[in-house]
């Protein structure tokens, strides 16, 4: 028998011997287990305790109709509870006390379940997006996952922290039915940049050569933009002076021919269109490898839960980088603001010192002066004429 579903029937059996610890376990819910039976006589045990029930006998034990109640509540929800798997459950709880942390036990394999039901579906809508050639559905299940993470730290009482440093992505290629379409885009991207290096102005600030499924392609970016940056021309013998310099041929990461069928490709399209293409396929492949990835570790049993979504939001960040980068070339600038825009005009203070400037200089009269303070007259000389 699995710990896990011992932990379940033990929890239980502990509610069926003293009801009274249902009030140490009002932070468990009954989806936290895992068998649907389970869920229902947890449920139904709880609903029991809102009604007052059960009342004890005169010495402190508990009624046998507390069992009963609790079988019959629970079987309005699920099919196959007998009274005979109620005493079951009475027998696999060793100590009533130690409730809580059996509960913890339960908490503990609810968190691994969820975790991985969440990166499965993940992965699955990834993978789908991909075909579609979509990216909501993806970005919109990622912040799912995040959020679900927080709630089951704040459950497991701990604050939710990405671990550090982040652990290592490695996104898989493109599948199958896409893998040719995302190896001509980015041919066409490059060709497109080497035809007109003055476009690598629209992608350098947000493309990564790691964003290239082929790792080729990937370091031709590479030596597009060191070029680019030091404002060099680009054709093909510059392109293969760089990629030699940067010992790609040496390696054979990068071959002449291919660099040849770059320069002398027809640079088709758009660099703009080209470059989200190209970094739309990256952050597909970044979800599904980071959902992957995260589903590895919550299959982990000996992962404790809070490491298991530290972890798993250090995994997230990664995604969180590639998703950055895409909303920042793919949103269209910002418009500039209307003259009636209050955001466009100037601070009060900036107001007040244009109009002092701007206000007609009004000379300060010389101060009055006192009799007493006006000095004496000489009188004129005898030799004055």
């Amino acid at each position: 028998m699995r710990p896990l579903l011992q932990a379940e029937q033990a929890v239980l059996g502990a509610v069926l011997l003293d009801p009274g610890q249902l009030d140490h376990l009002d932070w468990l819910e009954p989806e936290h287990f895992y068998r649907p039976a389970h869920q229902a006589l947890f449920a139904a045990l709880r609903h029991l305790r809102s009604q007052g029930k059960p009342v004890l006998a005169a010495d402190g034990s508990v009624p046998l109709a507390w069992v009963t109640a609790a079988v019959t509540e629970a079987g309005k929800h699920t099919r196959g509870l007998t009274a005979v798997y109620a005493h079951t459950l009475v027998s696999a709880c060793p100590r009533p006390a130690h409730a809580p942390v059996y509960g913890r036990m339960v908490l503990e394999g609810a968190i691994h379940r969820t975790v991985t039901e969440h990166a499965v579906r993940l992965h699955q809508i990834a993978r789908a997006d991909a075909v579609r050639g979509e990216v909501d559905t993806t970005l919109h299940n990622a912040d799912v996952l995040a959020a679900v993470l927080e709630d089951l730290a704040r459950r497991w009482g701990t604050e939710p922290r990405p671990a550090s440093p982040a652990p290592p992505i490695l996104a898989a290629g493109p599948a199958p039915a896409e893998a040719q379409t995302v190896v001509d885009n980015e041919r066409l991207l490059l060709a497109a940049l080497a035809d007109r290096p003055a476009e690598m102005n629209e992608v350098v600030g947000w493309l990564r050569p790691q964003d290239f499924a082929d790792r080729a392609h990937g370091e031709l970016y590479r030596c597009l933009g060191a070029l680019h940056h030091r404002g060099e021309p680009v054709d093909q013998v510059t392109l293969l002076w760089e990629a030699q310099r940067r010992g790609l041929l040496a390696d054979s990461s990068v071959t002449g021919e291919q660099i040849t069928a770059i320069c002398d490709g027809i640079g088709a399209g758009s660099a703009q269109w080209l470059g989200e293409e190209v970094a739309r396929s990256a952050l597909l492949r970044t979800a599904a490898a980071t959902a992957a990835a995260i589903r590895d570790l919550a299959a982990t049993d000996a992962l404790a839960p809070g490491q298991l979504i530290n972890q798993a939001l250090a995994a997230l960040v990664v995604l969180a980088d590639i998703r950055q980068r895409w909303t920042a070339g793919t949103q269209p600038p910002a418009p500039p603001p209307s003259r009636g825009d209050p955001a466009a005009s100037p601070p009060p203070a900036q107001i007040r010192a244009a109009r002092a400037r701007s206000s007609p200089f009004t000379p300060t009269p010389p101060p009055a002066t006192s009799p007493s303070s006006v000095p004496p007259v000489r009188p004129p000389s005898r030799s004055h004429p």
